[in-house]
């Protein structure tokens, strides 16, 4: 990887030499003004309320590494996110390599993929007022729906950076993702009846209240009672395990459905109703299909809320260069995303800005630093200077 940047000196050496060009009677450019960056990290808020963090290193190599943070349940207060990968931290990484750090907490939880676009612009602009030098280029690192995030950012408010990475985010087709979700609610109650309160497109007080204490127990008993119908389910759904670890299925299970009990509400506040329609679909992959199709619980869509999912669609349309990470066995954002999203770039001629790397394991976003350390390489190796 290239942490051979030029350092604040240089560049300050560059402007100087810029300012004292030939036409020395011009007017005087706008000023660096700013307080010059020290190691170590600090706070503050962005206008629209978000929570951000500024980390630099002793050695900074003038460029800046913007971390767009995954999904957070929305009746959690704002806080600066979690951003360990693989057990480290990616300040530190990011700090370790030369490069300055900066996150955001987003200006509210829960599903604002839309509107944390607007965060990571205001957090670069707040790097640029509150430190001089400017940074030489800022890159974005997204995980999960921070990979959708980065993706959006780089597609709809591209200037202010150099390129992004995308990992395991539902970046290919948001009404799918919407979609894989509940259908698996859907056919989770089909298969356990009565085991959780509410429904596919409902989720009580008391389900998300009670949710670890309660209803996860009640959940990896019923799949322990019948595996015959967790068999079903998992073929119906065609939600990922890792076969030799019979753990992964209680951790698949209850992780796809953690997002039902979380996000139903919140999804259904912010797209102005439900948006998750199954009224059509045909499922398979039962011992009787028949019976599954006859009797499962059949949900409508708003068509409004379904227009809305528009807010969280990508186009593929790229002016910077994209890294997309999966791996194979996501249960949460399937690795359908991937191909979708190529198909998007490739329809908008954009191919020469998409590299993309699959990892063929079990998990959400289960990538070792190495992998991370790689993608990161290519992505600002690639780069504009």
């Amino acid at each position: 990887m290239n942490v051979s940047r030029a350092r604040p000196a240089l560049l300050l050496s560059a402007l100087l030499a810029t300012a004292c060009g030939d036409d020395s009677d011009g007017p005087a450019g706008p000023v660096d003004e700013g307080e010059t960056p020290v190691a170590g990290c600090a706070a503050g808020e962005l206008p629209a309320g978000a929570l951000y963090q500024v980390c630099f290193p002793g050695d900074w190599n003038g460029d800046l590494v913007v971390y767009a943070h995954g999904y957070v349940r929305p009746d959690l207060p704002l806080a600066l996110p979690d951003d360990v990968i693989g057990g480290v931290p990616v300040a530190a990484a990011v700090n370790a390599l030369g490069y300055a750090y900066a996150t955001t907490s987003y200006r509210s939880n829960g599903l604002v993929a839309d509107l944390a676009v607007e965060d990571l612009v205001e957090l670069d602009e707040a790097v640029r007022a509150r430190y001089r030098p400017d940074p030489s280029r800022t890159f974005i690192v997204g995980i999960s729906e921070g990979g959708l995030v980065a993706a959006l950012a780089l597609e709809r408010r591209p200037e202010p950076y150099a390129g992004a990475i995308a990992a395991c985010g539902p970046i290919g087709d948001f009404g799918m993702q919407v979609d894989y979700l509940a259908d698996f609610r859907a056919v989770f109650d089909y298969f356990f009846p009565g085991v959780l309160p509410g429904n596919a497109v409902t989720s009580p007080a008391e389900l998300r209240e009670n949710w670890e204490s309660v209803h996860v127990p009640a959940v990896l008993s019923a799949l322990a009672s019948d595996p015959v119908a967790t068999a079903e389910l998992l073929a119906v759904t065609g939600a990922p395990v890792d076969l030799p670890d019979p753990e992964t299925i209680g951790e698949t299970v209850i992780g796809i459905l953690w997002y039902n009990v979380y996000a139903t509400n919140d999804a259904q506040l912010r797209l102005g109703g439900q948006p998750y329609d199954n009224t059509a679909r045909s499922y398979h992959g039962s011992t009787d299909d028949a019976a599954l199709n006859a009797g499962i619980a059949r949900y409508t869509a708003d068509p409004a809320a379904r227009a809305a999912l528009q807010r969280y669609e990508t186009t593929g349309q790229l002016t910077r260069r994209i890294v997309t990470l999966h791996t194979s066995g996501d249960p949460i954002v399937p690795v359908a995303h991937q191909g979708l999203y190529a198909a998007k770039v490739s329809a908008a001629g954009a191919d020469a800005l998409l590299e993309q790397e699959t990892y063929g394991r079990y998990g959400h976003c289960a990538f070792q630093q190495a992998e991370l350390v790689s993608a990161f390489a290519a992505l600002t190796d690639a780069a504009t200077p």
